[in-house]
Protein backbone atom coordinates (compact mmCIF):
# COMPACT_ATOMS: atom_id res chain seq x y z
CA UNK A 1 0.00 0.00 0.00
CA UNK A 2 3.15 2.26 0.66
CA UNK A 3 4.01 2.28 -3.13
CA UNK A 4 0.78 3.12 -4.17
CA UNK A 5 0.47 6.10 -1.82
CA UNK A 6 4.12 6.98 -3.12
CA UNK A 7 3.00 6.71 -6.19
CA UNK A 8 -0.39 8.86 -5.99
CA UNK A 9 1.55 11.39 -4.04
CA UNK A 10 4.25 11.91 -7.19
CA UNK A 11 1.88 11.96 -9.87
CA UNK A 12 -0.79 14.39 -7.69
CA UNK A 13 2.90 16.69 -7.57
CA UNK A 14 3.41 16.02 -11.06
CA UNK A 15 -0.02 17.46 -12.24
CA UNK A 16 -0.44 19.74 -9.79
CA UNK A 17 3.30 21.42 -11.55
CA UNK A 18 1.83 20.59 -15.00
CA UNK A 19 -1.32 22.22 -13.61
CA UNK A 20 1.28 25.61 -12.44
CA UNK A 21 3.20 25.65 -15.69
CA UNK A 22 -0.42 25.98 -17.89
CA UNK A 23 -1.58 28.80 -15.39
CA UNK A 24 1.68 30.59 -15.65
CA UNK A 25 2.24 30.01 -19.81
CA UNK A 26 -1.59 31.24 -20.38
CA UNK A 27 -0.85 34.73 -17.83
CA UNK A 28 2.01 35.75 -19.62
CA UNK A 29 0.37 34.72 -22.86
CA UNK A 30 -2.75 36.93 -21.87
CA UNK A 31 -0.46 39.72 -20.44
CA UNK A 32 0.84 40.02 -23.91
CA UNK A 33 -2.44 40.16 -25.23
CA UNK A 34 -3.54 42.94 -23.11
CA UNK A 35 0.00 44.93 -24.10
CA UNK A 36 -0.86 44.28 -28.03
CA UNK A 37 -4.34 45.82 -27.50
CA UNK A 38 -3.36 48.65 -25.27
CA UNK A 39 -0.80 49.27 -28.52
CA UNK A 40 -3.74 48.69 -31.28
CA UNK A 41 -5.59 51.22 -28.72
CA UNK A 42 -3.10 53.94 -28.78
CA UNK A 43 -3.19 53.28 -32.45
CA UNK A 44 -6.73 53.96 -32.82
CA UNK A 45 -6.20 57.40 -30.87
CA UNK A 46 -3.28 58.58 -33.03
CA UNK A 47 -5.24 58.06 -36.00
CA UNK A 48 -8.15 59.82 -34.97
CA UNK A 49 -6.20 63.01 -34.34
CA UNK A 50 -4.31 62.52 -37.60
CA UNK A 51 -8.20 61.93 -39.02
CA UNK A 52 -9.15 65.03 -37.15
CA UNK A 53 -6.77 67.12 -38.19
CA UNK A 54 -6.88 66.37 -42.04
CA UNK A 55 -10.96 66.71 -41.97
CA UNK A 56 -10.05 70.33 -40.61
CA UNK A 57 -7.61 70.77 -43.38
CA UNK A 58 -10.25 69.61 -45.84
CA UNK A 59 -13.20 71.77 -44.28
CA UNK A 60 -10.76 74.48 -44.62
CA UNK A 61 -9.60 73.98 -48.28
CA UNK A 62 -13.65 73.70 -48.77
CA UNK A 63 -14.79 76.53 -47.67
CA UNK A 64 -11.77 78.75 -49.23
CA UNK A 65 -12.41 77.18 -52.62
CA UNK A 66 -16.21 78.76 -51.80
CA UNK A 67 -15.17 81.70 -51.00
CA UNK A 68 -12.96 82.20 -54.34
CA UNK A 69 -16.28 80.82 -56.46
CA UNK A 70 -17.71 83.59 -54.79
CA UNK A 71 -15.56 86.66 -55.12
CA UNK A 72 -15.24 85.74 -58.95
CA UNK A 73 -18.92 86.19 -59.49
CA UNK A 74 -19.09 89.43 -57.13
CA UNK A 75 -15.46 91.18 -58.70
CA UNK A 76 -15.00 93.33 -61.14
CA UNK A 77 -14.52 91.93 -65.01
CA UNK A 78 -10.99 92.84 -66.76
CA UNK A 79 -10.94 96.00 -69.04
CA UNK A 80 -11.14 95.03 -72.26
CA UNK A 81 -13.02 92.08 -71.52
CA UNK A 82 -16.49 93.64 -71.34
CA UNK A 83 -16.63 92.24 -67.71
CA UNK A 84 -15.43 95.45 -66.45
CA UNK A 85 -18.09 98.06 -64.06
CA UNK A 86 -16.78 101.19 -63.23
CA UNK A 87 -17.15 102.37 -59.76
CA UNK A 88 -20.26 103.97 -58.77
CA UNK A 89 -21.97 102.91 -62.53
CA UNK A 90 -24.28 99.66 -63.07
CA UNK A 91 -23.94 97.84 -66.32
CA UNK A 92 -27.50 98.59 -68.28
CA UNK A 93 -29.19 95.14 -69.30
CA UNK A 94 -32.10 97.03 -71.04
CA UNK A 95 -32.30 96.40 -75.13
CA UNK A 96 -32.64 99.84 -77.38
CA UNK A 97 -36.19 99.49 -78.97
CA UNK A 98 -34.78 100.90 -81.86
Amino acid sequence: MDEETNFFERERDRLAREITTGFEELLSSSNALNRKLEEVLGMTREYETIASLWHSFYQLMRESGKQDTASEDTAPGLPGTGGHVVAGMKQSTTKDSS
